[in-house]
This record gives C-alpha cells, sequence and structure tokens, in this order.
C-alpha cells in the first residue's frame, strides 16, 4: 500500500484536500452526537454534561409535532424521487436521439443551469413569479378567467410547489449520468438489432432501458439517504411560511428550529440520529432488495 501511494503521490497529494474536508467538516461533527445521550449544556460542554440515556429520544417520539415533520418530510422526499428519477432518465433518452448538436448542447445548458443556482436566489425567483398579485403565472390564470393560486399560502399547493420546484431545479443534473451510461452502450448492439428490423422504439425498450437498469437502481439507492430531506432543508427555509408550516415544515428544518433558534441542543441531536439511522436503513435494505432483484447494487 505505501509503495503504490509512493508511486502516485501526486495523485493522493490531489486527494488530500477533499478528505480533509470531509473529515472536518463531516465526520468530526459525528462526535458531537453523543450530546443526544447528555442533558448537553454550553458551559459544561461534551465531558462535564450529565448522561441522561434516552431520555431525548422518548420524548421525540411522544411529540406530535414530530410525527407530523416525518410525516412531511416522507411525503415531500417520496414525490421527489418517485417523479423526479423517471424524468431525469426521459430526458436523457430524448437527448441520447437529439442529432443537432448545436440544438442538443442549448437545451442541455438550459436545462442545467438551475443547479448551480442557490435556493435563495431561485426562491426569490419562485416568490415573484407565483406571487398571487403581480406574478406571471396568476397574470395568466386571471387573463384565462380563473382563479388566483396562492402556491406559497395554501396548504394544498404548498407541497406541490415544493416537489416540482426540485424537479425543475435537478432534472438537468440527474441527466448526465445516464448520459454517460448511455455513451457506454455497445453501438453493435443497436447495429444487430437494425439489422433484425427493429426501429429505435424497440431498440428503446429492448437495448437501451435494460442497459440502464444497473445505473438507475444505483441512482435511486443514494437517493433514498436523501428523502428525510437533506437536499430540501434551503428550499423549505426560504420558501416555507407560518400559514402552511403544518404541511411544509421538514426535519432539517425542525432541527434547526429546535437547535439553533431554541437552544434545544441534546433534543436536535437525538431528532439527528434517529434521521441518519432511518437513512442508513432505508440505503442498507434498498441495496439488499435491489442485490437479490435485480444483481445491481451498490456493494
Amino acid at each position: 500500500m505505501l509503495t503504490r501511494i509512493l508511486k502516485q503521490k501526486e495523485l493522493f497529494i490531489m486527494l488530500l484536500p477533499g478528505l480533509l474536508f470531509f473529515l472536518i467538516f463531516h465526520y468530526s461533527p459525528m462526535l458531537g452526537l453523543v450530546i443526544a445521550f447528555k442533558d448537553y449544556n454550553p458551559v459544561q460542554g461534551f465531558l462535564g454534561s450529565e448522561w441522561v440515556g434516552l431520555k431525548y429520544f422518548k420524548q421525540m417520539f411522544s411529540y406530535t409535532e414530530f410525527w407530523q415533520v416525518l410525516r412531511n418530510t416522507l411525503i415531500i422526499g417520496g414525490y421527489k424521487i418517485v417523479i423526479g428519477s423517471p424524468i431525469s432518465l426521459i430526458l436523457a433518452l430524448m437527448f441520447n436521439e437529439l442529432r443537432i448538436s448545436i440544438l442538443k448542447r442549448s437545451l442541455q445548458s438550459l436545462i442545467y443551469l438551475p443547479h448551480f443556482f442557490s435556493w435563495v436566489i431561485l426562491g426569490g425567483m419562485l416568490i415573484q413569479v407565483l406571487s398571487p398579485g403581480s406574478g406571471i403565472i396568476n397574470e395568466v390564470l386571471k387573463a384565462s378567467g380563473l382563479e388566483t393560486i396562492y402556491f406559497l399560502a395554501d396548504s394544498f399547493w404548498f407541497r406541490p410547489t415544493l416537489i416540482a420546484s426540485t424537479i425543475w431545479k435537478e432534472m438537468g443534473w440527474g441527466t448526465i449520468i445516464y448520459l454517460a451510461a448511455l455513451s457506454g452502450i455497445d453501438p453493435q448492439l443497436y447495429e444487430a438489432s437494425h439489422i433484425d428490423g427493429a426501429g429505435k422504439w424497440k431498440q428503446t425498450i429492448f437495448i437501451t432501458i435494460p442497459m440502464l437498469i444497473p445505473i438507475f437502481v444505483i441512482i435511486m439507492i443514494l437517493r433514498l439517504g436523501s428523502v428525510l430531506g437533506m437536499d430540501s432543508f434551503e428550499q423549505v427555509l426560504v420558501l416555507l411560511t407560518p400559514v402552511v408550516y403544518d404541511v411544509g415544515n421538514i426535519i432539517d428544518n425542525y432541527v434547526y428550529k429546535q437547535g439553533l433558534l431554541n437552544g434545544n441542543f441534546s433534543y436536535s441531536a437525538a431528532v439527528s440520529v434517529f434521521k441518519a439511522v432511518v437513512a442508513f436503513i432505508l440505503v442498507y435494505s434498498t441495496n439488499l432488495l435491489s442485490r437479490k432483484l435485480t444483481d445491481s447494487s451498490l456493494w
């Protein structure tokens, strides 16, 4: 191992900043999760605070608000995965069949672009576009004789707005992996099927999609780890209003409010531990099921 490192030391030196970043900002903070089992006091610190065992976990499961937040998180995260993943796959298939190079690159750039903007910027844009008073969507509805829709202040519309805006932001980025997988499919398979009389539709059904299933499964497994809202915090923080709090609040925002705003550090740590354990169980069980059913797995 040491010999290999010395031979490829330039590559390992390039890798070092990334490893240090993850160690410092992702792994070392995990040591603080011990406060979930303590009555944490900032003055006494980690070592001086009293051990309370599962007190805050019992407290968490007894709160109605926690179960409501968990339900919101699963619904919003689940729909994002179920709807968003197939859309990225369909877009990749469409781009793969597009032969006009300039048009293909232009469309890809337009669809990829939202991914690179933060939710602070996109949230401001959505607030303006969906405004009930002057937003372009409601102006069109009014001109068509329809009623104004309060997208960000109506319990019925808030969740669909979150889901649709996330899909719009990330669908282009999700196509990149599928396009890479499509470029790796052996062209001889298509040539042989063409000789046998298969058209584009049959080639897609019997060659392209089966070859993409392993990649699709792996992406689904990875995305299940974020079903509890790890990629929705900024979005909900920007768009959530008290009017739709009951249907829009998710676990990450709940932890933020309880920990940083209310100072319930131990309780918020307990919720974070619960979220991490559930995410691990989801990823592990899905990976196991995928291995048995499709012979495709992450590990």
